[in-house]
């Protein structure tokens, strides 16, 4: 069915790095969210008229905010799929971001509004009526909201949209809220023990904790995240890939939407080679590699010694000396200035994010300690830098 529509209603679904191609995801999942949360609204309204559930009742609201988020999720997508303009020469894409928080307050003012019900039914129960064929029909949409989470899920994976992931994960929430329903359902039914109440507060909670993961997980592109390894990993080997490159440091990547990313990295040359050979292999890195990861790449070119072999000697015992002390430590941009009594080494040293004040500034000690003891002429100009890359 998931194919069928893609195949039915997304033009060029295959391109999903073009916005236009997302954008018309976007809107199949939202259309497709409207239509199944507002049947199942329809249905476990009546449901819970029928049986006086207000679990049933909260499970039925629930569904109707989801229809709302669709909503607004079409409207987040629509506008998220505009142009870059001067106002914005980045593009829209955030804008699906801030829809998605959207949706995710909706969700927990849905879960809060329930749960106050819940509190009060529980001190003043009132008696369940069962019914074989609304039960079935609550059966039914665990089905619809399992097959809507997969379709959802799927489709956010494809186009990478954090929009669609959190309807994904709202759907298995709500796949889990119409089971303690159920339950709650049969229990009232086989042992005349009244579990409504609580059964809607357990709702109410796994919607206001569902909602809550959703402001998390779209938070932190607006905030700023750190760069995952794996994208690291790529857009640096990418780089280092081109022949006259000969090492990267200092990538970051800032996040603008979807499929909309600005990286900048530092790429190490050879000092000896002619300035212009090295900036046409940066230039074709920039344009080669930004096509290939699908973003705006900016190469920053730093020319670093590979033939005097007394520099490159202490650059290694400075290289064995940090990886003892911490393996997640670097560095780079090493530079050594000989004197008559006093040999300056320069370079960045790079730390882990976690990493105190105290504890930057105790490995700054002890690598100056540990060189200077190899000789007594170096001394070290260190640069403290921390680490952009998101840890394990």
């Amino acid at each position: 069915m998931t194919e069928f529509l893609v195949h039915r209603f997304v033009s060029h679904y295959e391109d999903t790095d073009d916005t236009q191609v997302r954008t018309r995801y976007g809107i199949l999942a939202s259309m497709v969210g409207i239509v199944c949360n507002v049947l199942l609204f329809a249905v476990k309204f009546i449901i819970g008229l029928l049986l006086n559930s207000l679990s049933v009742m909260a499970d039925a609201f629930n569904n109707l905010s989801d229809a709302a988020s669709s909503v607004i999720s079409f409207i987040g997508v629509k506008m998220a799929g505009k142009p870059a303009d001067e106002e914005h020469p980045f593009g829209h894409g955030r804008i699906e971001y801030i829809a998605a928080l959207i949706v995710s307050f909706l969700v927990m003012e849905v879960g809060v509004s329930f749960l106050k019900s819940s509190v009060r039914k529980l001190f003043h129960p009132e008696e369940l009526i069962f019914s074989w064929i609304p039960f079935l029909v609550l059966v039914l949409s665990v089905g619809v909201k399992l097959w809507l989470g997969a379709f959802n899920r799927k489709l956010g994976k494809r186009i990478d949209s954090t929009i669609m992931l959190a309807a994904a994960a709202d759907s298995m929430g709500d796949v889990i809220t119409t089971l303690v329903t159920i339950v709650s359902i049969v229990v009232s039914y086989f042992t005349r023990f009244h579990v409504d109440a609580v059964a809607g507060i357990i709702v109410s909670g796994i919607v206001i904790y569902a909602g809550f993961s959703i402001v998390k997980d779209t938070l932190e592109p607006l905030i700023g995240q750190g760069i995952p390894k794996d994208l690291y990993r790529k857009i640096s080997e990418s780089v280092e890939g081109y022949e006259g490159i000969v090492g990267t440091h200092d990538l970051i990547v800032h996040n603008y939407g979807p499929n909309q990313s600005m990286a900048s990295i530092h790429a190490e040359v050879p000092n000896n080679v002619d300035i212009e050979i090295s900036h046409e292999i940066i230039d074709r890195a920039e344009r080669e590699v930004g096509e290939k990861l699908n973003l705006v790449l900016v190469i920053h070119m730093d020319p670093v010694e590979t033939q005097d072999k007394k520099v490159l000697e202490v650059k290694e015992k400075l290289g064995r000396i940090v990886e003892a002390l911490d393996p997640k430590l670097s560095f780079h941009d090493f530079r050594m200035v000989s004197g008559e009594r006093q040999i300056n080494l320069i370079f960045d040293l790079v730390v882990p994010r976690d990493y105190s004040k105290e504890e930057t500034d105790r490995i700054q000690h002890q690598v100056e300690a540990l060189m200077h003891e190899l000789d007594s002429r170096y001394e070290c100009v260190i640069t403290m830098d921390k680490s952009y890359i998101v840890e394990d």
